[in-house]
């Protein structure tokens, strides 16, 4: 086992898509299943800002244009497959909503219509989202 020192978290993206009104979520194929953001692991030898781009196209097939760092979320215990910090983006979707990548299946959601289940912290990052949005 490593010592703590040599730890560090995992890098993330998660991207707010917004979409014909509404925002887009993906039905995870793999666990921890539910609705979630569009987002994935940053790879090695890219940004943030192109691991979002990259994400939101391998999950939804859309652009995302006007993108913007919305917060940073670094709870320890918010993925339950270890400690992951994620860099959370929004953004506005063009071309076409189709479910790819690890993706089942894509959902437009307003405030009042989001799913019961939903993956990771994914509920609060939509709660603060949504409540910046009347500031």
């Amino acid at each position: 086992m490593l010592d703590n020192k040599f730890r560090s978290p995992k890098l993330a993206v998660d991207i707010i898509i917004e979409y014909k009104g509404a925002i887009v979520l993906i039905k995870r194929k793999n666990p921890p299943f539910g609705w979630a953001l569009p987002g994935g692991f940053v790879e090695y030898g890219e940004t943030v800002e192109m691991a979002a781009r990259r994400e939101a196209k391998e999950e939804t097939g859309l652009t995302i244009g006007n993108l913007r760092q919305f917060h940073v979320y670094s709870e320890p215990k918010r993925d339950p497959r270890g400690h992951c910090v994620s860099v959370v983006f929004t953004g506005k979707g063009k071309g076409k909503l189709k479910a790819k990548s690890d993706a089942q299946a894509t959902g437009l959601f307003t405030k009042d219509t989001l799913p019961k289940e939903i993956a990771f912290d994914h509920k609060k990052i939509l709660r603060d989202y949504f409540q910046s949005l009347r500031l």
